[in-house]
């Protein structure tokens, strides 16, 4: 959360919506904030810690782990439709990578934007694909990996 954080106004800039969430309570969160994401990320974390008390919404998410009473550690990509367009869920072990998460929200808005696909590893300004039976079968003469 802190890495994402550290990264915040890069989201701000493409317009994205930053929650947080987990079983802990309000009151667990602003300790957390003050002892030690504040320690980690200048001002703390500048976006909402919402508290998933009994896990309904980790539930609904399918990352509420019922046996610890826990959300286990997972993000998603929800386009503007309130779609899940992408998630990932990792054990505690492993931590997410938060410039994978930027550029796959560039993927999805350049998708939105354009109605093009984009190949593995895309960046902006790289080759896209525009889906359709002139593709098929070619893509190797566009998109080299």
């Amino acid at each position: 959360m802190a890495a994402v954080a550290a990264l915040y106004d890069e989201f701000k800039k493409l317009g994205v919506e930053v929650l947080a969430m987990s079983t802990d309570s309000r009151f667990v969160h602003k300790i957390w904030q003050e002892q030690e994401l504040s320690k980690m990320v200048s001002g703390g974390v500048p976006f909402p810690m919402l508290s998933d008390a009994g896990g309904k919404i980790g539930a609904i998410y399918g990352v509420y782990d019922e046996e610890a009473g826990v959300d286990i550690r997972g993000r998603f990509i929800i386009d503007p439709d309130f779609v899940i367009r992408a998630m990932e869920v990792l054990t505690p072990e492993v931590g997410r990578n938060p410039e994978e998460l930027l550029r796959q929200i560039k993927a999805f808005q350049h998708v939105r934007a354009t109605g093009e696909v984009t190949p593995s590893g895309w960046q902006p300004g790289q080759v896209t694909l525009k889906p359709g039976p002139a593709l098929a079968g070619r893509v190797w003469e566009v998109w080299k990996p």
